[in-house]
């Protein structure tokens, strides 16, 4: 591990002038970070401290929405009486990503900015990784992409965003409270996350030094018919191949609204805006569930190991809407 200084900021504003100064990252929980820390492939001149600051709090807002604090532990997210009501979708996702130890852990800004799992990207003995080594090349696309994306890729990366909150978010029409020196703003989860491009080592679209204070949930028609399926090698700990968040407003047996999001298939959680425009207007009987499965993957390719993918991704749409319709 290289060597670095720790500071511990005493407020929002202290922690905005220190991650101003050249190779300053955040450090909250830890779960991410200290791995890629101790491998290598970050390597961070100055460590903040931000887990003092006054971002944990889950409140309700005024429009029937909530608020979580970028430093809401994940575990505390997931059994809040808020989340469970209103965003049951939220408080499933956060139950299947990790173990309970890191879910102790990880906080709602760290889950958002965790990097990928890509072998390549982790291990610094490869030395072509467009995400950790600019202009280096993918080792990925040659190489074990088993795990890797089938949709939104690019000539330069094929990694995919390793979260399942961010899935559920994305679902849930999110929006990421973010602050910097010239002030506050407004992120939509849509946009909150980037394809790779010709620019795969920029993972959000944060601009250098803004620190993520919160993220704002909508008021929510889905607290009635959800499901977030996630389908890995292992159910006790894995990160995911396939996940869907599905999310249905029906009202007298038709589709009134729809969310139809992909994880640990892209860059980023993948929303289709098809998928759901098939099932609105519909009884999701099972030529619907179809239809919006084949659309959620259309454009969809796969490398050497992980054309098996396409198919299960499509399966996995039809399975999460079964299981929202039946919640």
């Amino acid at each position: 591990m290289n060597s670095f200084s720790y500071e511990r900021a005493a407020s929002i504003d202290d922690a905005l002038q220190l991650a101003a100064q050249p190779g300053a990252k955040f450090i909250g929980g830890g779960t991410n970070l200290l791995d890629l820390l101790k491998g290598g492939a970050e390597r961070p001149l100055r460590l903040i401290d931000i887990t003092r600051l006054a971002l944990a709090d889950i409140a309700e807002l005024p429009n029937g929405g909530v608020r979580i604090g970028a430093l809401a532990r994940n575990s505390d997210t997931a059994n809040h009486p808020l989340i469970r009501q209103r965003y049951p979708l939220l408080s499933q996702a956060l139950v299947a990503g990790a173990s309970p130890q890191l879910r102790n852990m990880a906080t709602t800004g760290g889950n958002l900015m965790q990097r990928t799992r890509c072998y390549y990207f982790y291990d610094t003995a490869f030395d072509m990784c467009n995400k950790r080594l600019p202009g280096s090349g993918c080792a990925a696309k040659e190489g074990q992409n088993r795990i890797h994306a089938i949709l939104g890729a690019s000539a330069d990366c094929i990694a995919v965003n390793p979260s399942d909150m961010s899935v559920a978010l994305a679902a849930l029409d999110a929006v990421v409270r973010v602050r910097g020196v010239q002030g506050e703003r407004s992120i939509p989860m849509a946009d909150f996350h980037r394809l790779p491009g010709n620019m795969p080592q920029l993972d959000t679209t944060l601009r250098p030094g803004e620190l993520i204070t919160a993220v704002d949930l909508p008021a929510s028609p889905f607290a009635s018919h959800f499901h977030y399926l996630k389908i890995r090698d292992r159910a006790s700990y894995a990160f995911a191949l396939v996940s869907v968040a599905a999310a249905l407003e029906i009202l007298d047996g038709v589709v009134h609204s729809a969310r139809v999001v992909l994880g640990g298939v892209a860059h980023k959680p993948w929303r289709s805006l098809d998928a759901e425009s098939a099932l609105i207007g519909h009884r999701l009987d099972q030529a619907a569930r179809s239809a919006a499965a084949r659309l959620a993957v259309q454009g969809a390719r796969g490398y050497a190991h992980n054309e098996f993918k396409i198919e299960l991704a499509r399966r996995a749409v039809m399975r999460a809407l079964r299981s929202a319709e039946l919640a």
